[in-house]
Protein backbone atom coordinates (compact mmCIF):
# COMPACT_ATOMS: atom_id res chain seq x y z
CA UNK A 1 0.00 0.00 0.00
CA UNK A 2 1.41 3.38 -1.01
CA UNK A 3 1.39 6.18 1.61
CA UNK A 4 -1.38 8.02 -0.26
CA UNK A 5 -3.48 4.86 -0.08
CA UNK A 6 -3.72 5.45 3.66
CA UNK A 7 -5.91 8.54 3.17
CA UNK A 8 -9.17 6.54 3.56
CA UNK A 9 -7.79 5.05 6.78
CA UNK A 10 -7.02 8.49 8.20
CA UNK A 11 -10.51 9.66 7.21
CA UNK A 12 -12.09 6.64 8.87
CA UNK A 13 -10.08 7.14 12.05
CA UNK A 14 -10.96 10.83 12.24
CA UNK A 15 -14.46 10.16 13.54
CA UNK A 16 -15.01 9.28 17.23
CA UNK A 17 -17.94 6.97 16.48
CA UNK A 18 -15.88 4.97 14.01
CA UNK A 19 -13.05 4.72 16.54
CA UNK A 20 -15.59 3.48 19.10
CA UNK A 21 -16.75 0.81 16.62
CA UNK A 22 -13.14 -0.29 16.16
CA UNK A 23 -12.71 -0.42 19.95
CA UNK A 24 -15.79 -2.64 20.15
CA UNK A 25 -14.38 -4.94 17.46
CA UNK A 26 -11.05 -5.17 19.31
CA UNK A 27 -12.95 -7.28 21.84
CA UNK A 28 -14.00 -9.69 19.10
CA UNK A 29 -16.11 -10.08 15.98
CA UNK A 30 -19.65 -8.68 16.13
CA UNK A 31 -22.70 -8.93 13.94
CA UNK A 32 -23.94 -5.73 12.40
CA UNK A 33 -26.96 -5.87 14.72
CA UNK A 34 -24.69 -6.10 17.77
CA UNK A 35 -22.77 -3.05 16.59
CA UNK A 36 -25.99 -1.12 15.99
CA UNK A 37 -27.25 -2.08 19.46
CA UNK A 38 -24.03 -0.74 21.02
CA UNK A 39 -24.87 2.75 19.72
CA UNK A 40 -28.50 3.38 20.80
CA UNK A 41 -28.14 7.13 20.23
CA UNK A 42 -27.63 6.52 16.48
CA UNK A 43 -29.99 5.17 13.87
CA UNK A 44 -29.29 1.83 12.23
CA UNK A 45 -28.70 3.71 8.98
CA UNK A 46 -26.15 5.99 10.68
CA UNK A 47 -24.20 3.07 12.14
CA UNK A 48 -24.28 1.29 8.78
CA UNK A 49 -22.75 4.36 7.11
CA UNK A 50 -19.92 4.33 9.66
CA UNK A 51 -19.36 0.61 9.07
CA UNK A 52 -19.24 1.23 5.31
CA UNK A 53 -16.53 3.88 5.74
CA UNK A 54 -14.52 1.51 7.93
CA UNK A 55 -14.98 -1.32 5.43
CA UNK A 56 -13.91 0.87 2.48
CA UNK A 57 -10.78 1.85 4.43
CA UNK A 58 -10.01 -1.82 4.98
CA UNK A 59 -10.33 -1.54 8.77
CA UNK A 60 -13.28 -3.95 8.96
CA UNK A 61 -13.71 -7.26 7.20
CA UNK A 62 -17.23 -8.60 6.84
CA UNK A 63 -18.35 -12.14 6.16
CA UNK A 64 -21.85 -13.49 5.76
CA UNK A 65 -23.13 -16.25 8.00
CA UNK A 66 -26.59 -17.11 6.84
CA UNK A 67 -28.64 -13.94 7.10
CA UNK A 68 -26.16 -12.20 9.37
CA UNK A 69 -23.07 -10.18 8.58
CA UNK A 70 -20.18 -10.70 10.96
CA UNK A 71 -17.69 -7.85 11.20
CA UNK A 72 -14.14 -8.21 12.47
CA UNK A 73 -11.24 -5.84 12.91
CA UNK A 74 -8.45 -5.78 10.33
CA UNK A 75 -5.39 -4.27 12.01
CA UNK A 76 -3.17 -4.22 8.91
CA UNK A 77 -3.98 -0.60 7.90
CA UNK A 78 -3.36 0.59 11.46
CA UNK A 79 -0.01 -1.22 11.45
CA UNK A 80 0.85 0.47 8.15
CA UNK A 81 0.12 3.87 9.71
CA UNK A 82 2.29 2.94 12.67
CA UNK A 83 5.18 1.89 10.43
CA UNK A 84 4.85 4.99 8.25
CA UNK A 85 4.30 7.65 10.92
CA UNK A 86 5.36 6.33 14.31
CA UNK A 87 8.13 3.84 13.63
CA UNK A 88 10.26 6.27 11.66
CA UNK A 89 10.22 8.85 14.45
CA UNK A 90 10.57 6.45 17.36
CA UNK A 91 14.38 6.61 17.44
CA UNK A 92 14.34 10.42 17.27
CA UNK A 93 11.86 10.64 20.14
CA UNK A 94 13.82 8.11 22.19
CA UNK A 95 17.05 10.08 21.91
CA UNK A 96 15.30 13.33 22.90
CA UNK A 97 13.65 11.65 25.88
CA UNK A 98 16.97 10.21 27.03
CA UNK A 99 18.56 13.66 26.88
CA UNK A 100 15.69 15.14 28.90
CA UNK A 101 16.03 12.31 31.43
CA UNK A 102 19.80 12.92 31.75
CA UNK A 103 19.25 16.65 32.20
CA UNK A 104 16.53 16.13 34.81
CA UNK A 105 18.67 13.65 36.74
CA UNK A 106 21.67 15.98 36.71
CA UNK A 107 19.52 18.85 37.99
CA UNK A 108 18.03 16.74 40.76
CA UNK A 109 21.58 15.79 41.78
CA UNK A 110 22.36 19.50 42.10
CA UNK A 111 24.52 19.77 38.99
CA UNK A 112 24.02 23.09 37.21
CA UNK A 113 23.05 22.71 33.55
CA UNK A 114 25.96 23.33 31.22
CA UNK A 115 25.61 25.21 27.93
CA UNK A 116 26.36 21.96 26.09
CA UNK A 117 23.43 20.23 27.78
CA UNK A 118 21.13 23.16 26.97
CA UNK A 119 22.08 23.05 23.28
CA UNK A 120 21.34 19.32 22.99
CA UNK A 121 17.70 19.77 23.91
Amino acid sequence: MKPDDLDPVWKALSDPTRRAILDLLRQGARTTTEIVDAFPHLTRFGVMKHIDVLREAGLIETREEGRQRVNSLNVVPIRQIYERWVGRFEELWSSHLLRIKDLAESRSAGDPPTPEKRKKI
